[in-house]
């Protein structure tokens, strides 16, 4: 199983290879994980490295900010180049650009993104590296005459350099519905985040407590292109490991998630 590293994000803050080492105790194996500035939590290269193999986790995808407004390391626009390097040394195989701020959200730099993607992800290919976006709900507010956000992006990008990784919960959330998708863009989609959402107040949920229908989902894994999906709780009205342990039963009950 992989799980996405903010989901336990307070935890992390707290001690990291502590938490890494819950994680792996809880049988997952694979991680996503976020906030790279340079640094792995504060941690070089080298440390970081080290505390994976003590726990036996490897790292499949990163998560970055565009560094449109904000102009820090490890963000598409700000030393991408050493970021690539970075992730690549321990052993990545995939870079995301994980989020717009609001403040970045104006029609002018919607226009700018599929270059900028297109540009990220010539740079990560030749590390091995395969670049994707991944999507909130705001990408599903009309955009132009040729549709929404999402629309445009994986219009105005290169299929091959630029993939999605499919948030079901904000596209749920949305209203959009993601066979859809998988129809229109085949093979787009190697990456999913795997949450649910609760009935009436749309706030986040344990898999199997609330909306989505992952089985039919999971049943078009192979036309979206699915290679990895990662488990991710944003927020939770339990203690996050709790939370967790309900997920992982569910999904472990479940074959269509194997």
């Amino acid at each position: 199983m992989g799980i996405q590293l903010y989901t336990v994000r307070d935890a992390i803050s707290a001690d990291l290879e502590k938490t890494l080492e819950q994680l792996a105790g809880l049988s997952f194996t694979q991680l996503e994980i976020y906030g790279y500035n340079g640094t792995f939590f504060g941690k070089t290269r080298n440390e970081f490295q080290s505390i994976l193999r003590n726990t036996g986790l490897k790292v499949v995808s990163s998560h970055h900010t565009t560094g449109i407004l904000h102009d820090e390391r490890g963000t598409l626009l700000n030393s991408w180049e050493q970021s690539v390097e970075d992730l690549n040394f321990i052993g990545a195989e995939y870079m995301v650009c994980s989020y717009l701020f609001p403040e970045e959200r104006t029609a002018d730099n919607y226009r700018k993104l599929p270059e900028l993607f297109d540009r990220s992800g010539e740079i990560t290919r030749k590390a091995g590296i395969q670049f994707a976006y991944h999507n909130h709900d705001f990408e599903f507010e009309k955009f132009d005459e040729s549709g929404t956000v999402y629309d445009f992006i994986l219009k105005q990008s290169s299929p091959e350099l630029v993939k999605m990784e499919l948030d079901l919960y904000w596209m749920a959330k949305a209203g959009m519905d993601p066979l859809s998708y998988f129809e229109k863009y085949p093979k787009r989609f190697p990456l999913w985040h795997v949450k649910d959402m609760k009935a009436g107040t749309k706030d986040f949920a344990e898999i199997g407590s609330g909306t989505i229908d992952f089985k039919t989902i999971f049943e078009a894994r192979e036309i979206a292109g699915l290679e990895y999906w990662f488990l991710e709780q944003d927020s939770s009205d339990k203690n996050m490991f709790e939370s967790i342990k309900i997920s992982k039963k569910y999904i472990l009950e479940h074959t269509y998630f194997r």
